[in-house]
């Protein structure tokens, strides 16, 4: 099941367990929002597109975090004219988690049971990880470096007339 949305003034195709980095949306990180300006919604082969939206359908998504994206470098110059500008940008993005995609009527299930169908369809998939996941996950320790030994030291021998 697939659904197009908009989001933030942008058109996304998203499904269950996507993540999407959106324009910045004022949601604290792990707050659960829903999108109901759906235009397309695709049930299993049987496809609803809107006028303009699709009514009773919408997306569940929670908010992973804040951040920013790449850096975009703008630079104009005009040749023999002495005419350089150089200017730069930042978008601010959020990352969301698609946790579903709501048709009429629908309810979205919880999240301690969408993880347990998940590991049983097989190995977990970093796009299907929720954000109970995410919060768990933790890096692997740091490995230790090795204790250095003393340098030798240095034998000088005589010479013996």
């Amino acid at each position: 099941m697939y659904a197009i949305v908009e989001i933030a003034g942008q058109q996304f195709k998203v499904e269950r367990g996507n993540k999407v980095y959106v324009h910045r949306l004022e949601a604290n990180e792990g707050a659960k929002i829903e999108f109901d300006k759906v235009f397309l919604l695709d049930n299993g082969g049987k496809i609803s597109v809107g006028n303009p939206t699709v009514e009773g359908a919408k997306v569940a998504a929670t908010v992973i975090s804040h951040l920013k994206g790449d850096k975009v470098i703008i630079f104009k110059k005009k040749r023999r004219k002495g005419y350089q500008k150089w200017n730069n940008h930042r978008q601010s993005l959020t990352q969301i988690l698609i946790q579903g995609v709501l048709a009429k009527g629908d309810k979205l299930e919880s999240e301690l049971t969408a993880v347990r169908k998940i590991r049983t369809q097989g190995p977990v998939k970093k796009a299907e990880t929720t954000v109970s996941e995410v919060a768990v996950e933790k890096k692997a320790p740091a490995k230790k470096a090795a204790v250095k030994k003393a340098p030798a030291k240095k034998v000088t021998k005589k010479k013996e007339d």
